[in-house]
This record gives structure tokens, C-alpha cells and sequence, in this order.
């Protein structure tokens, strides 16, 4: 066995077809686009055409609307929480802030910080520092004996300080 004799396996690598090259091809003359008509000819862009009617994507009426002001929030729940600190994937005695939760894998995504939800039960006694959270979270963690230090987004801070100036 040498280097120069490695080959792929029979029928593992399959070569493009070429279309209009022929007869004897198997896909000459109409190169496998059928008789005449729009679609057999070359620059043929009609997704979503439906010749002329309006099609359906533009009858169907718009719903809903994106909020230019929304905040976009890594949502972590207190019941995660718990699982993680009962399986040390995170420290319940240091304060468990944004770096920590992203650490452990609990906050995903989120270009505005993260925010406590209320799903689940806490037992152990946590001190949170997030930006957001909701009165049921912080109802949860301050009944366990633990603390929510809820903190402003960093663009809300800059533009606090900029309409003081």
C-alpha cells in the first residue's frame, strides 16, 4: 500500500452533470427545463410571482410591530439558579452577577444584560447583582434570605449622565 494508491471509495465522489452538451448527454437539447415557456429561459427570478395578481405574502395583513426602545435581556429563572448552585456549576457564596452566569452557561445572548425571572424555587441564600428582575424574583431570593442588586443598563447610566450635563 502506498500513498499514490489511496482512492475513495467506488461511487463516493459524483461529478456535476453538464446540461446541453448533447444528445447522447441524457440532458441535451432542452438541458432538463422542459419545453418552451417563462421558466425554460435564462434569468428567471419568479418566487413568490403569481402573474400579475397580488400575490399572497403582500394580501395577508401586517401584525405586530418591533419596538426601537426595547431592551434585550439574557432571562435567567431562579429555579436554574438553584439546580446549577446544588450541582456546583456555580458559586452560591460569592455574588452572582452577569460574568458568573455566562460563565456557568446560564445567560445566553442578551446584548442588555441579564434579567431574574421568578419560575422555579431558590433555597440557598444568594446575593444577585443583575439589571433587571422581576417583583416575584426578588420576592423568591429575598424569602431565602438572599439579596437582588438590581443595576441599570450601561446605555441607560451614559445617557442619565449626558441629560444631567
Amino acid at each position: 500500500m502506498k500513498l499514490t494508491d489511496i482512492r475513495d471509495n467506488a461511487g463516493a465522489r459524483k461529478s456535476r452533470m453538464r446540461k446541453g452538451r448533447g444528445i447522447g448527454s441524457g440532458k441535451g437539447k432542452t438541458a432538463a427545463r422542459g419545453q418552451k415557456g417563462q421558466k425554460s429561459r435564462s434569468g428567471v427570478a419568479i418566487k413568490g410571482f403569481e402573474g400579475g395578481q397580488m400575490p399572497l405574502h403582500m394580501r395577508i395583513p401586517k401584525r405586530g410591530f418591533n419596538n426601537p426602545f426595547g431592551k434585550d435581556y439574557a432571562e435567567v429563572n431562579i429555579g436554574m439558579v438553584q439546580k446549577f448552585i446544588d450541582a456546583k456549576k456555580l458559586d452560591g457564596k460569592k455574588t452572582v452577577d452577569e460574568a458568573a452566569l455566562r460563565a456557568a452557561g446560564l445567560a445566553r445572548g442578551g446584548k442588555d444584560g441579564v434579567r431574574l425571572l421568578g419560575k422555579g424555587e431558590i433555597t440557598t441564600k444568594v446575593k444577585f447583582a443583575v439589571t433587571g428582575a422581576t417583583k416575584g424574583a426578588i420576592a423568591a431570593v429575598e424569602k431565602a434570605g438572599g439579596s437582588v442588586e438590581v443595576s441599570a443598563a450601561p446605555k441607560a447610566e451614559k445617557a442619565a449622565e449626558e441629560k444631567a450635563d
